[in-house]
């Protein structure tokens, strides 16, 4: 496996696979690698013949006060796991290699990026797609890979692709839970054993939404204060949103019908925690 620190390095390896007539998928990453991103590369590695990864702690994906500093980087832990993976190529550019002196041109997808998380880190996505723009046009994977727990980011990433007839296909694979539910996050390493626990109460949440909706439950406002009841039974967790919306357009649900994400966001301690789960409800007659 080799580690590219360049763009014009990453593009000799792949101009060299595609040569040989290789289908190359991309991986897309930020580092501090878990079961989650090794789902993806395996996920990668089983789709396609030529498998790069790229480990980049996107500056411009942050918010003023987030936690870009003290972001994990363990990357020759992460070179070692993509090279256990099967990954052909590691694709780990500084800051300057990926921006120059500072870009000026942005990629921006409007209204799918304003609700959810857009509402409290409302610069958020405009990072994560003109970085994924950057990206596709580096490496020019066949097939790029992304995980669900992230699904407002699949879903904005989705239709910009659609939308800019980039010629490439984006996979979209399950989140990755522990054993209790939790969704592995590299964002979990900053709880302590006691949030840890604590932030179980995501996934019951989830789940009690799935009991009521297979229960017959419609109404999205009953659905909602369930949900809410249950992380507000951890007084240490700040719920920032519980959301039912449509899984194509994200506007909020007021009838459970079709195609619904839910998805809830909260902090805990030093940390910002997201999952979710898509569920397909019967048709309101």
């Amino acid at each position: 496996m080799q580690v590219a620190r360049t763009i014009d390095a990453v593009r000799r390896c792949v101009a060299a696979a595609r040569g040989a007539g290789k289908c190359v998928g991309l991986v897309p990453t930020m580092g501090a690698l878990h079961v989650g991103h090794v789902s993806l590369i395996d996920a990668a590695v089983a789709h396609c013949d030529f498998v790069v990864v790229s480990i980049f702690v996107n500056p411009t994906q942050f918010g003023p006060n987030e936690d870009l500093a003290k972001y994990p980087r363990p990357f020759e832990k992460d070179v070692a796991l993509c090279e256990e993976s099967g990954a052909d190529v590691v694709f780990a550019p500084s800051p300057e290699e990926m921006y120059g002196g500072g870009g000026v041109t942005w990629v921006t997808v409007e209204k799918l990026t304003a609700p959810l998380c857009g509402r409290s880190r409302p610069t958020h996505f405009r990072g994560v797609t003109t970085v994924c723009t950057k990206l596709f046009n580096i490496v020019g994977p066949d097939v790029a890979f992304f995980g669900q727990k992230d699904a407002q980011q699949a879903i904005v990433i989705k239709r910009m692709v659609a939308d800019l007839n980039m010629p490439l296909e984006i996979v979209v694979c399950p989140t990755v839970r522990e054993a209790d539910g939790l969704a592995v996050s590299s964002r979990n390493r900053y709880l302590s054993e006691r949030e840890r626990r604590d932030a179980t109460a995501l996934y019951r949440s989830l789940e009690t939404c799935r009991e009521m909706i297979e229960g017959g439950a419609k109404d999205a406002g009953e659905i909602r204060a369930a949900m809410v009841a249950v992380l507000e039974e951890v007084p240490a967790l700040a719920i920032e949103y519980v959301s039912l919306v449509d899984a194509e357009t994200l506007e909020e649900a007021e009838q459970v019908a079709g195609h619904v994400l839910v998805a809830v966001a909260a902090r805990l301690g030093p940390a910002r925690l997201i999952d979710n789960i898509r569920i397909q409800a019967p048709a309101l007659h």
